[in-house]
């Protein structure tokens, strides 16, 4: 490919005597290294030498960074092309050295033209300091994220290096999957309590005299248990963006984690749970815990329910001081996680089962925990289930802290 020069070999010998050595276009022609640069200019190592004399004078090694590395001369000719690059691009390095870098960069973005020939680099408005990084193509039609850096001798002199990273899409694309099985699994779960909340209130304001008052009640709190979810949904996203944008909020203060165990499981007891499938045990005395109360709710919430609805038997729940803090066990008598998803248990959209659920709350739960700066993990009980067991520093109050 030939952006913006004349490559024929009469060139130089038609052009001005003033001028002869330099590119008709806009892109530099290779001279010799003592003419390329300046004399007084302190010599810099050849990035092509074998013997990692760049790496001495970069201060690392190309080959050791983990992205693509392309660098032009002023001329335009590759300088140094790492093993990164080589990977990504699959050109070995040997064919990029000494080529052209639209040659051995043959780009084009997701419009088919021709990248170089709308950036210019050489021959572009000087002021230009680079270009973000975006979507392009090469050859065969693999996309690579490229970003460009301009090197001059000055703001507005010459190009003195061209600095070209590459990136593999890989990352992206499973960002956009998350994405996407994010608002999937949003819709799916909206749906259901809508459609639910929809057709029970246009029925009751339709035949509202027809009902009875306890049939009125029973539609009524099926809608008010349907709005609840669509508000929990709501919570769960709000917090993942907070996780993942690290502004989780912790307002701690000083919380009885043995009481809080208590309240949820008289909850669950009032939802219809047998009292004698839970078992509470608390080895005092216990440091004290500051926390955030709602937090802990959160995260108490979360496992007790996982274990109630994808566990059996008896759900057992440990309450003991640890060198570190408060450890809280939470452990069923199920059939328990298999080992290869162990790994899983704690990320996006991950279900024991399929007895319901969005498939985030542990995925919260461990980034509330974190945010305490406690650590959870997950195993295999006693008797064989699954087994929670996290961690939360004794910690210091807010206004301690701010």
């Amino acid at each position: 490919m030939t952006v913006g020069t004349n490559s024929s070999p009469g060139a130089a010998d038609t052009a001005p005597s003033g001028q002869r050595g330099r590119a008709a276009g806009p892109w530099p022609r290779a001279v010799p290294p003592s003419r390329a640069q300046d004399p007084a200019a302190p010599a810099r190592p050849d990035p092509r030498a074998p013997d990692g004399a760049a790496g001495e004078g970069f201060g690392v090694d190309p080959d050791d960074l983990p992205d693509g590395l392309v660098v032009a001369d002023d001329t335009g000719r590759v300088i140094c092309f790492n093993a990164a690059a080589a990977r990504i691009t699959a050109l070995a390095p040997d064919q990029a050295l000494g080529a052209r870098i639209d040659a051995a960069l043959p780009l084009e973005d997701l419009e088919g033209r021709r990248w170089w020939t709308l950036t210019d680099p050489y021959g572009g408005l000087a002021t230009r300091r680079g270009q973000p990084e975006r979507n392009l193509l090469l050859p065969g039609g693999r996309e690579v994220l490229v970003s460009a850096s301009y090197v001059r001798t000055h703001p507005t002199g010459p190009l003195r290096r061209l600095v070209v990273t590459l990136r593999g899409t890989e990352a992206r694309r499973r960002t956009e999957r998350s994405h996407a099985e994010l608002i999937a699994t949003v819709a799916h779960e909206l749906r259901s309590p809508l459609t639910s909340v929809k057709g029970f209130t246009a029925t009751l304001l339709a035949k509202w005299e027809r009902f009875t008052d306890d049939q009125k009640r029973l539609m009524l709190e099926t809608v008010d248990a349907d709005a609840n979810r669509v508000t929990r949904l709501i919570t769960e996203l709000l917090d993942i963006s907070r996780i993942d944008s690290g502004r989780l909020e912790v307002r701690r203060q000083p919380v009885d984690i043995a009481t809080a165990v208590g309240r949820h499981v008289q909850a669950l007891t009032a939802n219809g749970q047998a009292p004698e499938r839970f078992l509470v045990r608390v080895s005092r005395p216990l440091p004290d815990l500051w926390a955030d109360p709602d937090k802990i709710d959160q995260i108490l919430g979360n496992l007790l329910e996982n274990a109630v609805r994808h566990g059996e038997g008896t759900v057992t729940i440990d309450v003991a001081p640890h060198e570190k803090g408060t450890a809280v066990t939470v452990t069923d008598e199920g059939p328990g996680i298999p080992e290869e998803s162990m790994g899983r248990v704690f990320t996006r959209f991950w279900r024991g089962s399929k007895r319901g659920g969005t498939g985030l709350g542990l995925y919260i739960v461990k980034g509330v925990v974190e945010a305490h700066g406690g650590t959870i993990t997950v195993g295999r009980g006693p008797g064989g289930g699954a087994e929670f067991r996290f961690i939360l520093p004794v910690s210091a109050p807010a206004y301690l802290t701010q």
